[in-house]
């Protein structure tokens, strides 16, 4: 906050020589008048147009410099890396069109600048010019939306090939909560209107329906690796979103309605902590955190690389804290975790003492 207030008096500051400065300059008699450029404004204006182009060329190479390491490790999904590729090729053609566009117009800025004597020569049309500069970006422009598209098309086949895991993911403010099919992987019927607080039924799952009876209620998602997954979304409230960064996966979830996406994960969680650019995340975060902890600031535990579910809309005061963890483990890790868990029968429909899921320790969820 004390540097933008810095900046904010720095630059009110120089706005106000400024003004002193033009003030002089009016109450000067003699003064001659500046409101026309002549040939030393123009070639002045010409020499920082490619300063500029130098600065705009510095700051990129700068950023790619700087900030790159924070970009999202590689993919952990299956379709995660044509998704990654697509957006590669499209910002290496971006870069390609903004550097050469930039460089002619900066060079042409100063070439063709006004000078005394000189008239300015112009085509009132040139056919073949304008077919050139439209044509060019219609081929382009046009490839990448047809590879988008094919692209999408993949990503969002969601079907029933492949044996997945069906899965639910509730979004409320400010929690999510994870439904699994059971044993016949097979979602019970659940509407917000069977929200029943009295029997900890907080998801409102149909108790009549038999396939809801050994559905498993969790409060940290875990998947197979190499398994497909069916995601099934719904929200109890307002409009959120589930977004699997490190799974190149979103999708909103809308109040009445249900919406789907799918992917394969196709590394473990202690795969992807093995990942260099992750195992550099983690050593440069855990610097910081023991800086602070060593300052007195606060107290910060080392903190371990995990996939997480974050809610990508802004969905009120606690949107920031919507988040669970994603683990990602062997079929056989999955499977022994699976029984271990408490299914709706269990818990809501046997013994209403019990919660109305199966809890995590450690676990931060907000409230």
């Amino acid at each position: 906050m004390t540097t933008l207030l810095t900046l904010a008096v720095l630059v009110l500051v120089a706005i106000a020589i400024w003004q002193m400065t033009k003030i002089f300059e009016l109450s000067q008699l003699k003064t001659d008048n500046q409101e026309i450029a002549n040939d030393s404004d123009n070639k002045n204006n010409g020499y920082l147009l490619f300063a500029f182009l130098i600065f705009i060329y510095g700051i990129t190479i700068f950023s790619f410099w700087k900030y790159s390491k924070f970009l999202l490790p590689e993919a952990a999904s299956e379709h995660g890396g044509e998704y990654d590729y697509l957006m590669l090729v499209s910002f290496i053609i971006i870069f390609i069109v903004q550097t050469i566009t930039q460089a002619l117009l900066h060079y042409f800025g100063y070439k063709y600048r006004g000078e005394k004597g000189k008239k300015a020569l112009f085509y009132a049309d040139n056919d073949r010019l304008e077919f050139i500069w439209t044509i060019i970006p219609v081929i382009v422009l046009a490839g990448l939306i047809l590879w988008g598209l094919y692209t999408w098309t993949n990503i969002m086949d969601v079907n029933d090939e492949d044996d997945p895991l069906i899965v639910e993911l509730y979004a409320q403010q400010f929690n999510w909560t994870a439904r699994y099919g059971g044993a016949d992987n097979v979602l019970g019927g659940a509407n917000v209107r069977m929200i029943d607080i009295d029997r900890a039924n907080v998801m409102g799952l149909d108790e009549a329906d038999s396939y809801a009876a050994d559905d498993v209620i969790v409060k940290e998602l875990h998947l197979p690796v190499g398994r497909k997954v069916n995601f099934k979304m719904r929200s109890q409230d307002v409009l959120h979103s589930a977004y699997m960064p490190h799974f190149r996966a979103q999708m909103n979830c809308v109040p009445g309605m249900i919406t789907e996406f799918s992917f394969t994960p196709i590394y473990t969680t202690e795969e992807m902590r093995m990942n260099p650019d992750v195992v550099d995340k983690v050593k440069r975060t855990n610097k910081i955190r023991a800086e602070k902890s060593a300052s007195g600031d606060e107290v910060l535990d080392p903190w371990e690389f995990d996939y997480i579910l974050l809610c990508n809309k802004i969905c009120g005061k606690s949107h920031y804290n919507m988040q669970m963890k994603i683990i990602v483990e062997t079929e056989e890790e999955y499977n022994e975790w699976m029984k271990q868990q408490k299914t709706f029968a269990e818990t809501v429909l046997k013994d209403e003492t019990n919660p109305a899921f199966n809890t995590v320790e450690g676990v931060s969820v907000g409230q």
